[in-house]
């Protein structure tokens, strides 16, 4: 089958039909239709019909008809008259006005000319179809060009503002306490600042999609992960663990693993409940059967359930409890899209969250 394009035919003449089919059976996959409501049928059950041939005189309607219901139904499909009576200048207007007919083909056909004719409706087809996938990307573009501004105005106008106000208010105070406050609310929002651009740096690495395929070390990820958040288990009280079950080789790109990690790991020590009796993070990491399993749980404030489809959105934040960028999560499920990976989510409000993240060894 030539890249398995399906082809239907439309016509009330049984000779035809077969005809048709048995020029192309070997070739294509054909759909043969005596009635536009069979045709309506077929199209049903395959939406991925590229090429659709219509008789132009039917009984119960005309092709061009037929192709004016089409173009409303199933606009993909590529549409191609065919009628044994001379061409009038009224019929072609109207299969090109009406039925947006890509070409008109007068019987008997010659086998050659069919072929033709087919490729050309399927190099229309292909061209099409990558046109409005590329407009679908340019749009979605556009929608997160939108947000992003939004969001860096609003995230970085926060912090700075802070800054700014605090700095001036520091002019006037002598009092060396006042001052040590004011500088902590300064450091806070600097914290703020640099998270901030952190993730956006990583958002734009996540776009670029550069990777650099290594050994990863389950060892030496795990103490670097306790070293980095040593500090902030120490001023949180937060119990924090990193285990490692069986493992076996495991290849990927390294950096890559850390952004999610970290991430991951960050909103847990972050989205923590004040009141709970013992707070903790859990990190867990295998391999079975080349695939790496990393799972973050914490017993912290969790995410609502109606929120659950929503957390990897671009700038989407599911708790104001703390400040945030909206884009950990969205460069998260980035990164395990670009690498063939997958993420699933377990929370229960006020109880805790667990993500689980799958990533196969390149």
């Amino acid at each position: 089958m030539v890249d398995d394009v399906k082809i239907l035919y439309v016509d009330d003449d049984l000779n035809n039909l077969i005809g048709f089919k048995a020029s192309l059976r070997k070739l294509y996959k054909v759909y043969l239709a005596k009635s536009v409501a069979h045709a309506r049928e077929i199209l049903e059950k395959h939406d991925d019909i590229r090429i659709v041939f219509s008789d132009q005189h039917m009984p119960e309607t005309s092709g061009i008809a037929f192709f004016e219901l089409l173009r409303e139904i199933y606009p993909q499909a590529v549409r191609i008259l065919v009628t044994g009576y001379a061409s009038k200048l009224s019929v072609v207007e109207d299969a090109i006005n009406r039925g947006n007919v890509f070409r008109y083909m007068k019987k008997p056909w010659k086998t050659d000319t069919l072929l033709r004719i087919i490729a050309e409706a399927n190099q229309f087809y292909l061209a099409s179809w990558l046109l409005a996938e590329k407009n679908k990307e340019l749009e979605k573009a556009y929608v997160e060009l939108d947000k992003f501004a939004h969001s860096v105005s609003h995230d970085i106008r926060g912090p700075l503002a802070g800054i700014m106000s605090a700095t001036q208010l520091a002019k006037d105070i002598d009092d060396e306490a006042e001052i040590d406050a004011i500088l902590t609310i300064i450091g806070h929002s600097a914290e703020r600042l640099d998270r901030y651009i952190q993730n956006v740096h990583d958002y734009y690495s996540v776009r670029r999609g550069e990777f650099l395929i290594v050994d990863v070390d389950f060892g030496t990820l795990r103490q670097e992960l306790i070293d980095m958040y040593d500090a902030t288990v120490s001023s949180k009280n937060i119990r924090f663990t990193v285990d490692i079950d069986e493992t076996g080789s495991f290849r990927n790109d390294e950096t890559a693993i850390k952004l999610i990690l970290t991430n991951l790991i960050s909103n847990a020590f972050k989205y923590q409940r004040a009141d709970a009796a013992e707070r903790m993070v859990n990190v867990n990491m295998s391999v079975q059967k080349g695939t790496a399993i990393f799972v973050v749980k914490d017993n912290g404030i969790g995410i609502q359930e109606h929120y659950l489809k929503d957390i990897f959105n671009l700038f989407f934040r599911a708790s104001l409890q703390e400040p945030g960028s909206g884009l950990g999560l969205y460069n998260v499920k980035s990164l395990l899209s670009k690498l063939g990976g997958d993420i699933t989510v377990e929370s229960t409000h006020l109880v805790g969250s667990t993500f689980t993240v799958f990533l196969p060894t390149k």
